[in-house]
């Protein structure tokens, strides 16, 4: 709520009294990180409250909304003030930051979320699945590059799934599905939003998509007899916008490339459109903060933009001499849909988009 103490526990000590804030949560920002100021309330330089590396709880209320580690520490000083900006990332930074680290690289039969807490786990970080999500059939064989990050290899597992992965406030890792949370109101012009915008786009979607193969065989090179999988077809693209998808040469590339022809028209749809607004608070009406991959009902009419209810893609917390306010990025649930892949070339499975 406006007015809110904003606080952070470092090494056993409560500091508050900020300057400044802005804390960063996404979808498709992992780790969530935070940048805040104060002023040094001491000169000494044997006193230091803050030092990089250190363990960081972030507060915002009474709600703890990163738990991580001061990445930098940016002390500064003039001749009106001594002040200290620090940054920093939850702990999921490890995984983004550090290799996987897995005797012999491989794992075979097991299950998505097993084989996240066991690479997790090396690095101390909790991992969980989000209510209602599917993480299928176990994994017949995962091979690790040597120096892949781990964060890339459960991406790409995430992928073969069709799921979200992204940290907590608790600076675990979760497993989730799309739209999994509802808000417990919106954004309506006139009632909870200081500023808004939006961005409609046409440049990256196309009318017609061919999922195609490229045969061998001579005889089926003339027409599309012999090379055509699927074709889908966008009647709101006003014009003639052609894109054809290669199938992969190996088994089951030709499923996954007709997967991949009604990907490319869902994620492209909703890439297309995107609204930023600005509200005075954090939270929403029943008092939660604000929080990625949580549909929302939005009525910007100034916007030439019908009621829609979409999904929150990133949401960043601010506190300055401005006052107290969220950016909140909103964009259709078809923007996160995950890109069909092959994971494996003998017997991958079929993630269908809908």
């Amino acid at each position: 709520m406006p007015g809110q103490p904003t606080y952070t526990i470092s090494n056993t000590r409560n500091i508050t009294g900020w300057l400044g804030i802005r804390l960063s949560r996404g979808i498709e920002r992992c780790p969530s990180d935070f940048d805040v100021s104060f002023t040094e309330p001491y000169p000494g330089v044997s006193e230091v409250i803050v030092q990089e590396g250190d363990q960081v709880d972030v507060l915002l209320g009474a709600d703890v909304v990163l738990s991580g580690f001061v990445d930098r520490y940016l002390p500064s000083y003039n001749a009106r003030e001594h002040t200290i900006r620090i940054t920093g990332r939850s702990k999921c930074q490890d995984l983004v930051d550090c290799s996987a680290k897995w005797t012999g690289g491989q794992l075979l039969n097991m299950p998505l979320l097993k084989i996240a807490q066991n690479l997790c786990s090396v690095y101390g970080i909790p991992v969980s699945l989000a209510d209602g999500a599917n993480q299928g059939d176990p994994i017949p064989q995962l091979n690790i590059m040597v120096g892949e990050p781990i964060y890339d290899v459960l991406e790409r597992l995430c992928r073969f799934r069709a799921l979200l992965l992204y940290d907590q406030p608790d600076g675990s890792l979760l497993l989730s599905g799309i739209g999994t949370q509802q808000a417990a109101c919106g954004f309506e012009e006139g009632v909870n939003v200081q500023a808004a915008s939006a961005m409609f786009g046409m440049d990256g979607r196309f009318s017609d998509y061919d999922a195609v193969r490229q045969s061998l065989d001579t005889c089926e090179d003339v027409g599309d007899g012999g090379n055509l999988i699927a074709s889908v077809q966008d009647p709101t693209v006003p014009r003639l916008r052609y894109r054809a998808i290669v199938a992969e040469s190996v088994f089951g590339g030709q499923d996954v490339a007709a997967q991949r022809a009604q990907w490319e028209k869902a994620r492209r749809y909703g890439r297309s459109y995107a609204v930023r607004v600005s509200t005075d608070s954090w939270r929403d009406s029943a008092g939660k903060l604000w929080t990625p991959n949580t549909l929302v009902p939005i009525n910007l009419p100034g916007l030439k933009l019908k009621p829609q209810t979409w999904l929150i893609a990133d949401v960043t917390y601010k506190r300055d001499a401005s006052g107290t306010n969220a950016d909140v990025v909103i964009m259709p649930p078809e923007a996160f849909y995950q890109e069909p892949i092959i994971l494996n070339p003998i017997a991958p499975d079929v993630n269908m988009v809908n």
